[in-house]
């Protein structure tokens, strides 16, 4: 693999910690240029035990600006991810049964949002999910480096002998709710809410000074508030903690009280600086590796470069939100992007690789030059030689317009999905309530079979077909038929022929990786080969995503692809810390959901060649866990209204244990104390 190149950034401006804020003055739920970047420590000598962050230091420059030349400011948490970025964003309110509402931005005008509101359970987390459209940036406050007098908020929040050692509970103070955490004579205190979707953290997994949260797997520490893990772009509040008579007294701002997202100090590009990154692909791994450097004080040009005309967004929410706007689920705003100096080169589709002028050129004629290339170009749907596959209303999902107009073209037609996965799956559902009729093609046994087995794959498909979607399984497609350039008929291997006026490809993905054939890179089977540090076989070059091939430690790091939102993530933010000379071990455990009719299945680890599956529950009830075994070990865990155990399953995976099978015969959770004595 190839070796870290050296780099021309800048980090004289940044503490040697990864931590680089001051807890109090911590808010940074959007960034904006000022003039003061100096901030101001607080006052400790009350405090037995604080969350607060190393203080940057101040250094001089050449042109008289530290390239951390803004702070953030902060924005209400109806903006999604900070400072109006447009992935509407999943917020926690107390549940007052087991059903939930999903909220999904589906229109915009000026400053009021169109929602659309969809029923969500989510029984098993005790909460209920709302999904909150963007909102416009005015109204927008702009916080001192150091609190007010009148946005600070102090209150005794409980007794010490109401916490125990290694266990989280959520507490009010003032008008919001926050996490406290003791761990030995520490006590920490952080946001209560997961900056993915608002996930409440208190009902996650914890260990070692780590809350994962208990919905999709993201992490956070205890001390700094960090991520350390995904899905989600940003980081949590933390708050002072001081204790005098058995007391526990939190003091904070109020400001990040109402923001639970909270975003890490960022530099910018320095002028004379000649150095650059360019990263090719519009996902979570690009997004993540741009930030990352950002905040690890790279000051070289960094761009990313996509061939879809829109802003980086939140795929997977496509299948889910069939009718949603680009700009709702974007991962990013624009003025995220022009605050940071990460420039988005949309409508670049990467055509060739010149690994040894560094170059890389583009389909529409253009050619850009790299320091550092990072290849995240993700997976392109298959195509199946199918007579007919031209035919208009046969459609593959893969970008907004694609899940827009299947949603447009579906209502009160047949609609004809071939594959039963997660995408087609997921489609279905969305459809089901929509469409005349939605039947589904498979030449497996039932649906998820290869990933969940037989067992969860038929409970599946009898709650699909309790929702009027017909399955045709066990055959596949043999062509399309139709009238005046549109499909009418889904001809099957065995004949049958189902009416259909939409059809929908759902079956897999390749990587694009074509543009790369004269790169030089080592490629197998269409996949970059990376090592543990993201490197590809050429140095300076590396590759995230989809599109890898990566050792994975809990495999014993075995080489694997694993296609999952959440790796991606890991990643990107991977290959930036390589890039700047902070090179770490990917170590993220694989986590992946999805979401049917409001019922969400979890799933953690590496299941491929699993031979036997362990339950506990109530299937038929779809209240269960499922452990899928390989000999002895557990390998991965599914379950469906069970939480927190997936993600305490991946924690304990995250930390290098192993689940027995001899631990889960009995009981589904004997292993969980052994998430506390790490």
């Amino acid at each position: 693999m190839g070796k870290a190149q050296s780099r021309s950034y800048d980090l004289s401006s940044v503490n040697s910690s990864p931590q680089l804020t001051n807890t109090n003055s911590d808010v940074r739920e959007a960034v904006k240029p000022v003039d003061q970047p100096v901030v101001k420590p607080p006052d400790k000598s009350a405090v037995k035990q604080s969350n607060s962050c190393p203080v940057k230091p101040v250094s001089k420059y050449k042109d008289g600006k530290s390239p951390w030349d803004w702070a953030p400011t902060s924005l209400p948490d109806d903006t999604p991810n900070g400072n109006s970025q447009n992935t509407s964003p999943l917020v926690a309110v107390e549940e007052t049964n087991t059903l939930s509402t999903e909220v999904i931005l589906t229109e915009q005008h000026n400053s009021t949002s169109v929602v659309e509101v969809i029923s969500h359970s989510e029984a098993d987390s005790d909460v209920t999910e709302v999904e909150v459209s963007p909102s416009t940036i005015e109204g927008t406050v702009e916080l001192d480096n150091a609190m007010s007098d009148s946005d600070v908020i102090e209150a005794v929040v409980c007794e010490t002998g109401d916490l125990q050692d290694g266990v989280m509970k959520e507490v009010a103070l003032g008008d919001g709710k926050i996490l406290l955490v003791k761990e030995g004579d520490d006590i920490h205190a952080l946001g209560a809410q997961c900056t993915h979707y608002g996930a409440p953290l208190a009902k996650g997994a914890y260990c070692k000074g780590r809350v994962r949260c208990p919905w999709h797997g993201a992490c956070f520490n205890v001390r700094t508030g960090d991520i350390e893990d995904y899905p989600g772009l940003d980081s949590i509040h933390t708050f002072d903690v001081s204790v005098a008579e058995g007391k526990v007294k939190v003091k904070g701002s109020k400001a990040a009280l109402k923001t639970f997202r909270r975003q890490r100090n960022m530099c910018k590009a320095k002028e004379d600086s000649t150095d650059s990154v360019l990263i090719i692909g519009g996902g979570p791994a690009s997004v993540v590796c741009a930030q990352t450097l950002r905040q690890e004080g790279f000051t070289g040009q960094v761009s990313i470069a996509t061939k879809e005309e829109h802003l980086p967004y939140d795929r997977v929410k496509l299948s889910k939100a069939m009718d949603v706007k680009p700009a709702a689920i974007a991962l990013r705003d624009e003025d995220f992007y022009k605050n940071a100096d990460i420039n988005i080169l949309t409508q670049k589709e990467a055509e060739a690789v010149d690994t040894e002028k560094k170059s890389v050129q583009f389909k529409d004629g253009s050619t850009q030059t790299y320091g550092s290339l990072v290849l995240a170009t993700g997976g392109s749907p298959r195509v199946l030689p199918i007579p007919g596959i031209d035919l208009g209303n046969v459609r593959m999902l893969r970008t907004p317009a694609d899940a827009n107009f299947i949603a447009e073209n579906a209502v009160g037609k047949n609609v004809v999905i071939i594959g039963s996965s997660f995408i087609g799956m997921e489609v279905a559902a969305y459809l089901a309530d929509k469409a005349a009729s939605v039947s589904v093609v498979d030449i497996i046994k039932t649906p998820f079979q290869l990933v969940l087995g037989d067992k969860v794959g038929a409970l599946l498909k009898q709650m699909h077909e309790e929702h009027g979607v017909k399955f045709y399984l066990e055959r596949g497609i043999k062509e399309f038929s139709g009238e005046d350039g549109h499909v009418t008929e889904a001809v099957l291997s065995d004949d049958t022929r189902l009416p259909a006026d939409l059809c929908v490809l759902g079956v897999g993905v390749v990587p694009t990786t074509d543009f790369l054939k004269s790169s030089g890179l080592t490629m197998n089977r269409g996949f970059i080969p990376v090592n543990e540090y993201m490197e590809t076989s050429h140095p300076g070059v590396y590759a995230a995503g989809d599109i890898v091939e990566f050792p994975l430690f809990t495999e014993g790091n075995k080489s694997v692809n694993v296609q999952h939102w959440q790796m991606a993530h890991a990643h990107g933010r991977t290959a930036a810390l390589s890039i700047v000379g902070k090179k770490t071990e990917i170590s993220s455990v694989p986590y992946f959901w999805t979401v049917m009719y409001s019922k969400s299945v979890r799933y953690t680890g590496y299941g491929v060649g699993y031979d036997d599956i362990v339950f506990h529950g109530d299937v038929e009830a779809l209240k269960f866990v499922a452990f899928y075994t390989r000999d002895d070990d557990v390998v991965a865990v599914a379950s469906l209204n069970f939480d927190p155990l997936v993600s305490q399953a991946a924690e304990l995976m995250a930390k290098g244990q192993k689940i027995k099978k001899s631990e889960i015969q009995e009981k589904p959770d004997t292993w969980v104390d052994r998430l506390c004595k790490l």
